[in-house]
């Protein structure tokens, strides 16, 4: 039986699993979740009731939450691409930005969305400010941790630059990486122009409207 990912392609936590999918080349089937395929839904949160995308499904395995996703395909499925190393001390360097790019950058993303969606203006306004000033304090550490490294944990790629993609490129799109961020910026465009993550935003550009805060022209 395939392995079976639920979620939706303009989803950056389904993006995030995704870009291990396809760094790999692991066989899976892929069931959207949206409008146009009512018909996987029920399944969907017959296996995880918490209505939280993506899930993967292994045989009768339910594995939710990304960076376990990332981990448990690892393991289960392993490819030539390992995004988490082998050495202790290093994954823990590798887990650790990892939640630095959930939590510090896609969650204020999410947070900004969240403030647009209500349709309030003075909520959107707050919710946009808050994510700025959140976005502009990860921009400046990240300016100074990622400088000298091709990926986020060194010159492998791996379960951090997994998060870091979505995260960063949704990030922009809700308050733009600026000049004093060159190191940040040019990340952004390592992530963009890997084979991988270029599938997943290439297979999500006809959902640009859904993005409450505007799409901009570019990526």
């Amino acid at each position: 039986m395939p392995l079976i990912l639920y979620g939706h392609p303009f989803s950056s936590y389904t993006q995030k699993a995704l870009i291990a999918l396809y760094e790999n080349a692991t066989a899976f089937e892929f069931r959207s979740l949206d409008p146009e395929t009512p018909q996987h839904a029920p399944e969907w949160l017959r296996r995880w009731p918490l209505r939280k995308f993506p899930l993967l499904v292994d045989g009768e395995r339910n594995v939710v939450e990304t960076s376990i996703i990332i981990e448990y395909l690892q393991l289960a499925h392993p490819g030539p691409v390992r995004l988490l190393p082998d050495d202790p001390m290093a994954a823990l360097g590798v887990r650790f930005l990892d939640r630095f790019f959930d939590l510090h950058v896609m969650d204020p993303v999410q947070a900004a969305v969240a403030g647009a969606l209500t349709k309030d203006a003075g909520r959107r306004e707050e919710a946009v400010k808050l994510a700025a000033e959140r976005l502009e304090r990860a921009y400046a550490w990240l300016e100074g941790e990622l400088a000298g490294r091709r990926w986020a944990a060194g010159e492998a790629f791996s379960l951090a630059d997994c998060a870091a993609a979505p995260a960063l490129f949704y990030a922009d799109w809700t308050h733009p990486i600026g000049a004093d961020y060159p190191v940040v910026g040019a990340y952004r465009a390592r992530l963009l122009a890997r084979p991988s993550f270029a599938r997943a935003v290439d297979e999500a550009r006809r959902f640009r409207s859904y993005f409450p805060l505007g799409a901009p022209e570019g990526d």
